[in-house]
This record gives structure tokens, C-alpha cells and sequence, in this order.
């Protein structure tokens, strides 16, 4: 079975949709003309509930099918980035400075054509909540509607994503069974030294070389600390200090990222990140503090839910056009939150190729939101069928 025909009916209206969204980008939690355009869309469609206000901006809408049976989540984020964006589209962003350069626009798009076939057909069983997500790039959205309890409040029992994929054949849906992206910690590192002049470094405690001692100490936590078949990231991102090239300053502020899988890998990190640093400021004579923070934690899917949906994934685009295992990466999603609360799948689907992801140039295919919104309404159809 192909895109279902109706929602590839949809396309030019889908398309439409799309580029306003992308004109509109907004950040985070604060997203009034995003989530006032949605609203409307769902309000034309015919939603029976739309439930606004959840976590800032975010909203759920509930479709109801014929007869009773659960109900399946399904969510779209719906937030942009901080990038000045430089497509040249003509639908580029209006709101300079921001852009949609990781496809949410798409994404959002995708779930309102489901939609408005999901409430024309209402070929299932049961219920189908629309999950519409702030803040995925940054805060965790998914956190906190799932903290404001949109899973008890609507009953939801399962819920399913998608994420489009640049550089994948158009079509092509990816996943894995089980963990299918890491989780994500953030450190600073803030080195107080005394400065001076560069001639007299006998005088300091120089914050520049301590940086330099810990960012170099810090790898070797993944290379001496860790198991080889435990993946783990730790990656130095930033370096900052000094002004002028004969001062050595009072102050240096490092910054990274961590990836891992396994909690305890993570907690091994977290150690030997302190003893690292507080045993390289006491080789420099400096003073460090490292602040750690916890991020999302690992997408992991449900095996069953997720061969499931790779199931539907090749009704829509055929057997050859569905990679079941495409194995792990260290990305991370906020997803992973909803995934904690009740099972389900998180799926990536090719748009070609084209610029990357959260790049100035990245621009969403609109040939494949009729390809995903198709995804969503089948795995509706699959999940609760009628008889």
C-alpha cells in the first residue's frame, strides 16, 4: 500500500501549511503564533477536543473513532531553533534571528494531515491524541507535558514519532528496537587562576594551561575508564579565556557534551569528571568547579511497538524501503520522556538529500509529509481496527 490516497490529496494544502510554519519560527516553551495556527488548523478539521495551554503552548487533540478501545498518542514537535537562517526560500523565516532548522514545521505538518484524515474517516477503534510539543530543542517540552500528566489525563496507552532524516532516500524509514538514541548531560567547567603579565608567568596561576590540562584529562575518561562496548561520547566543545596575547587572565570556562546509554556509564562520567577536575586544579594552583547537568535520557523503544511500526512504516513505503535495526546514535530527543511514561516507537523517515540538520541552509521536503502523515494514520488503522 502506497501513501494513502486521500492524504496525498492533502499535499498542495499540506505544503501550504508547512511554509507559513516555517515563516513563523519561535523558541522553547513561547510559541503563540505556532500554536494559535495549529489550534485553528484542528479546529477546521473537526477535532472533538482541543486541550490548549499544556506545558506554556503545547496542546492535545482528541479524535474520536467508532466504537470503544484505547488510545494511541501521537505526537509532533513544533519548535525552531536560534539560527539566521539562509535558504533564500521565499518562505523563509520572518522572525530573524530564528528558523525551523530541524524540521519541526514538517513534523507539525505531517500530524495535521493525519489529522484531518483520521477525523474525515474515522476508520478505528477507540481514540487518537494529537500530541503538538514545545521546547524539544532546549528545556525537554516532552518532560513536561508528560509531568503535567497528558498520559494519565487522556489515557494515553502508547505513543509514536517521527523525525525527518536528511541524507536518507526519500521514503525510507529507519528505527531499531530498543535503545535507539543516547542521553544527553551537559558540563561546565569554570577555572578561577590569577592573571598577569604574559613576560611573568611565574607570577600567576595561569586558568589557560589548567583549561588546556583538563580538556586533554577529561578524554581520557572514554579512553582508559570506560568498557570499549559501552558507547560513550565525551566531547570538549568550548574553551574560553583571555583577551589579549601578553595577559595571561584570571579566569578560563570549558564546556561539553556527554553521550552514553547506560546509566552507569553515566555515573561513572559524572565521578570521574570531579576527581579529574579537582585533581587538575590542584596540579595548576587554580580553583575549578564543575557543574553537571543531567539531561535528557536515552530514546528507547519498545521492541514490540516498534516492530509494529515498522510494519505499518512498509505498508506505506514497501519492504526494500524499511531498515528495522538500523542500530544506535549518540543524538539525543526529548521523546525519550514520553517513551519512559508508556511504550512505543520513535521512527526516522528520508527526505533526500539536503542540507543537514540544525544547519542555516536545512530546509524540510515537503514530498514526504503525505509519506509520514500516511505512517500516523495507518499505525491509527493497525493499532485499534475496526473489526
Amino acid at each position: 500500500m502506497p501513501v494513502v490516497n486521500r492524504i496525498a490529496d492533502y499535499a498542495d494544502e499540506m505544503k501550504t501549511w508547512r511554509r507559513h510554519l516555517h515563516q513563523i519560527p519561535e523558541l522553547a516553551l513561547d510559541l503563540p503564533k505556532t500554536a494559535a495556527f495549529v489550534a485553528e488548523r484542528l479546529r477546521e478539521i473537526g477535532v472533538d477536543e482541543l486541550h490548549e495551554g499544556i506545558a506554556t503552548s503545547g496542546m492535545v487533540a482528541i479524535i474520536n473513532g467508532q466504537g470503544e478501545g484505547p488510545t494511541i498518542g501521537l505526537r509532533a514537535d513544533m519548535d525552531a531553533l536560534p539560527i539566521p537562517e539562509e535558504t533564500g526560500a521565499d518562505y523563509a523565516s520572518a522572525h530573524a534571528g530564528n528558523m525551523h532548522a530541524c524540521g519541526h514545521d514538517g513534523h507539525t505538518t505531517m500530524l495535521l494531515g493525519a489529522a484531518k484524515y483520521l477525523a474525515e474517516t474515522r476508520n478505528f477503534r477507540g481514540r487518537v491524541a494529537l500530541i503538538f510539543q514545545p521546547a524539544e530543542e532546549a528545556i525537554g517540552g516532552a518532560r513536561i507535558m508528560v509531568e503535567e500528566g497528558i498520559m494519565e489525563r487522556f489515557d494515553i496507552g502508547e505513543v509514536y514519532a517521527l523525525h525527518n532524516a536528511p541524507g536518507l532516500p526519500v521514503g525510507q524509514f529507519v528505527t531499531t528496537p530498543g535503545a535507539l538514541m543516547a542521553a544527553v548531560d551537559t558540563f561546565h567547567i569554570h577555572i578561577q587562576g590569577k592573571g598577569g603579565h604574559g613576560a611573568m608567568p611565574h607570577e600567576t596561576r595561569d586558568p589557560v594551561m589548567a583549561a588546556c590540562g583538563i580538556a586533554q584529562a577529561i578524554q581520557t575518561i572514554v579512553s582508559r575508564n570506560h568498557h570499549t562496548l559501552e558507547d560513550l561520547v565525551v566531547s570538549v566543545t568550548q574553551i574560553h579565556t583571555g583577551t589579549v596575547d601578553n595577559v595571561i587572565p584570571d579566569t578560563a570556562y570549558i564546556n561539553g557534551t556527554v553521550r552514553t546509554f547506560n546509566p552507569q556509564v553515566q555515573k561513572m562520567v559524572m565521578q570521574r569528571m570531579q576527581e579529574i577536575v579537582a585533581g587538575q586544579a590542584a596540579s595548576y594552583g587554580v580553583e575549578a568547579e564543575l557543574e553537571y547537568e543531567v539531561g535528557y535520557p536515552a530514546t528507547i523503544n519498545d521492541p514490540e511497538k516498534a516492530g509494529f511500526a515498522v510494519e505499518v512504516a512498509r505498508e506505506i513505503s514497501g519492504t526494500d524501503n524499511v531498515e528495522p535495526d538500523g542500530g544506535r546514535e549518540m543524538g539525543a530527543e526529548d521523546f525519550s520522556y514520553m517513551l519512559q511514561a508508556r511504550p512505543g516507537a520513535y521512527l526516522f523517515l528520508g527526505q533526500g538529500e539536503s542540507a543537514g540538520l540544525h544547519h542555516p541552509k536545512y530546509d524540510f521536503n515537503d514530498e514526504i509529509a503525505p509519506i509520514g502523515a500516511s505512517f500516523f494514520a495507518r499505525l491509527v488503522e493497525r493499532a485499534q481496527p475496526l473489526s
